[in-house]
């Protein structure tokens, strides 16, 4: 592409990325979509008459086969980032994983662990120690200046009701946590037999460490999908009250975690 996009940083690409996400969903799609490709065939210096509907599908379907890793016809921040942005400019590829996150296990430690004062949500300063440990991990130097700049256009880009702060909600979209495991199980399953196998695996699921009870993030991540099967959008504050419910009615013998069998009884099994 051009020189002007050779030039693109973190903060140019968020002006880009605002003016055409219109309806601040996390994504572009549709109309927007269309607008985004003209304006990158004007960038390549061709002239706006000369620009037709059938360039723009032809550029769109291009880019989105290469680019649209999910597949949806439609481009999320990360994917766009790929497309336009230099390697060394690219921070959002610090979140691209070989697999999407697909534990909230996995998610419910990283909270914790950059939820330092575990306000229920994750601050601007605490969003900078999270990118800072980013950076180590995939061995890259990062001057103060850079990561003040990459702090600021993350909470721009996901904090969606504009508070200063992320949420819940905002750290999964950058975390590309996969759905909800829980959503693969219909809670009135049939039979006793199927509740049974139903149960094992879901147990399985959140029992990373393999001990045979839950606790820590396990239990986090357990509490989090429960309650997003009813209530989509859930705050720290509601995932902590909801654990401390849940640990009173099922920690049956104290110890601070939920065994498998405590578990079952809490959900009106018998395992025997």
């Amino acid at each position: 592409m051009d020189s002007t996009l050779d030039r693109l940083d973190a903060a140019g690409f968020l002006q880009i990325w605002q003016h055409f996400d219109i309806d601040d969903n996390g994504y572009i799609e549709g109309k927007e979509l269309d607008a985004f490709f003209q304006h990158m065939l004007e960038k390549l210096g061709m002239k706006r008459e000369e620009i037709t509907k059938d360039k723009i599908r032809r550029l769109r379907e291009r880019f989105t086969s290469a680019y649209d890793t999910a597949a949806d016809g439609r481009l999320q921040i990360q994917e766009l980032a790929t497309m336009m942005l230099p390697e060394e400019e690219n921070f959002l590829l610090l979140f691209r994983r070989e697999t999407p996150l697909d534990n909230s296990v996995e998610f419910m430690r990283i909270w914790r662990n950059y939820d330092t004062d575990s306000s229920g949500y994750i601050s601007a300063i605490e969003l900078k120690g999270f990118l800072q440990d980013l950076f180590v991990q995939h061995r890259k130097n990062i001057n103060a200046d850079k990561l003040e700049e990459y702090t600021d256009t993350m909470m721009k880009m996901f904090d969606k009701n504009r508070d200063g702060r992320l949420d819940l909600n905002d750290l999964a979209r950058i975390l590309s946590l996969k759905e909800n495991f829980l959503l693969k199980f219909k809670m009135d399953a049939c039979s006793q037999e199927d509740r049974k196998r139903d149960f094992e695996k879901i147990f399985a699921h959140y029992d990373v460490s393999k001990t045979g009870a839950l606790e820590g993030p396990e239990v986090d991540g357990f509490v989090k999908d429960m309650m997003e099967l009813v209530k989509p959008s859930i705050s720290g504050a509601d995932l902590d009250k909801f654990r401390k419910a849940l640990m009173g009615h099922c920690d049956i013998n104290g110890d601070g975690k939920i065994q498998k069998n405590e578990l079952a009884l809490c959900l009106g099994l018998k395992l025997s």
